[in-house]
């Protein structure tokens, strides 16, 4: 239902663009991606904890030691990626720093080539890592079966508001444009709600932790 959702969102943008949009909404569109694959590592990273705070709220009191043991190996996931993250532009800083300041020697070529190794290394483990962790929510299944669904609801929003805010409304008639902006998230979010409703009705997961007779 999830791939459907996104081939149908898909299709219907692209369409909206061959009616009413321009060359510059088609070169908008590249700058949108752009900018999700920029802030959702990001927005995820502060969004997790306040969902999973919220969950931890609202459980029960013999539920948590648990959910706290199984919130280890995603942290781990979290702190792993963030970390590659962080450090492929700050590697890439000290490589270009070093080289200019050993640029007068004549091994400088070997010392270049020596650092860009580990930048590579990292950009790549990046690149690969982020659709995994992404889709996954690094692994937070294991700390309560819902928590992939909600932080995804909620994330979409965010990512919608964003877009709003940098790059305005889509192409089209008022109300094209308002079910453009709208209904991406909100359809979002019925797959998600939809998804959680099955957890409770075919496997007895609710959001308190609860297993239902």
């Amino acid at each position: 239902m999830q791939q459907i959702r996104a081939w149908a969102a898909l299709a219907t943008s692209f369409l909206i663009l061959l009616v009413y949009g321009s060359a510059a909404d088609f070169a908008e569109v590249q700058e949108q991606y752009a900018l999700r694959l920029a802030f959702t590592p990001w927005l995820l990273l502060l969004t997790a904890p306040l969902v999973i705070l919220v969950l931890f709220r609202i459980a029960p009191e013999a539920a948590r030691p648990g959910m706290r043991t199984r919130l280890r190996p995603a942290l781990r996931s979290a702190l792993m990626y963030f970390g590659a993250l962080t450090s492929v532009p700050l590697l890439a800083t000290a490589m270009v720093v070093i080289g200019q300041s050993l640029e007068a020697y004549w091994f400088t070529p070997f010392i270049t080539l020596a650092l860009t190794a580990p930048v590579l290394w990292m950009l790549f483990f990046v690149l690969f890592a982020s659709r995994t962790m992404v889709r996954t929510v690094f692994g937070t299944s294991e700390v309560h079966a819902t928590l992939p669904a909600l932080l995804t609801g909620v994330l979409v929003w965010e990512l919608a508001a964003i877009n709003l805010l940098m790059s305005g409304m889509p192409p089209g008639p008022p109300l094209i444009q308002l079910c453009a902006v709208i209904g991406g998230p909100a359809s979002v979010s019925a797959v998600a709600w939809w998804e959680i409703d099955r957890l409770r009705t075919r496997y007895g997961v609710t959001l308190r932790g609860r297993q239902l007779p």
